[in-house]
This record gives C-alpha cells, structure tokens and sequence, in this order.
C-alpha cells in the first residue's frame, strides 16, 4: 500500500533549507541493525516536519541511536521527535531490504513510512516490512 506523500514530510519541507540539509536516510549499508523513524520539525515554520531514517550496528539500544542523532539535529534549530523504532535487514547482494520489528523503549515505528523512505534512496531494491518479530 503506498504512503501519501504527505506522510513522509509536510509539503513545506521540500522548500525549507534547514529540513533538506538533513538527509531522509542515513544506515548501515549492508546487514541487519536496530534503527529509529524521527520526525524533524522546525519550530520556526509551523507544522513544516519530515520523517528521517537513522539506523546502524553499533549501537545496542535505539535510545543510543537518538541520544547520538539528536543533539546533531538540534544544534540546527531543528526539533526532533522518536516516532518508532525497529530492525532494518539490508541484503544488497540480493538487492532486497526487510524492515520489521519495534523497539522496546519507542514502541513500532510506522514501517510503511520507512519502507517509503527507503524505496526513494534504494529504487533498485525490493522493499518490504512487516510488524511481525523483535
């Protein structure tokens, strides 16, 4: 099922220069890893937000993902928000990506969203996700 745009990111966010200098994704290239859904907003452009994508293996918890990312956010006057989290399967041999699973501490972030976002950076990949495992 596809995402409305208007999901992923406010419409103002595709103008706003704060919000594009932020990348829609940035994970491990390869592997499977915990990673959290964020939405940016920016406190001087009301309801101006895009949802991000941060994930890697070096971090065990997704709170070290956000303590990590966040203060790197804000030191651009931008606000962030953990919306979710869970477990990205990245198979570029295959060129395949699972995204599933929630995070214990942020709850399920919505997959849809981030199979969305993921399609859009990786277009030669099959995405899919599903709410099922840890």
């Amino acid at each position: 099922m596809a995402v409305a745009a208007a999901t992923i990111a406010s419409a103002g966010a595709f103008k706003n220069p704060k919000l594009k200098a932020i990348s829609d994704v940035d994970t491990d290239k390869n592997g499977r890893f915990k990673y959290i859904l964020i939405k940016v907003h920016d406190p001087e452009k009301d309801r101006e937000f895009k949802h991000i994508i941060r994930g890697y293996s070096r971090h065990e918890y997704h709170c070290d993902i956000y303590d990590d990312i966040c203060p790197k956010i804000e030191k651009n006057n931008l606000d962030c928000e953990c919306v979710g989290g869970g477990r990205i399967q990245i198979e570029n041999s295959k060129k395949h990506i699972h995204i599933f699973g929630y995070s214990k501490g942020y709850g399920q972030a919505d997959h849809s969203i981030t199979a969305a976002i993921l399609s859009r950076k990786y277009p030669e990949h099959k995405v899919k996700w599903s709410n099922d495992g840890y």
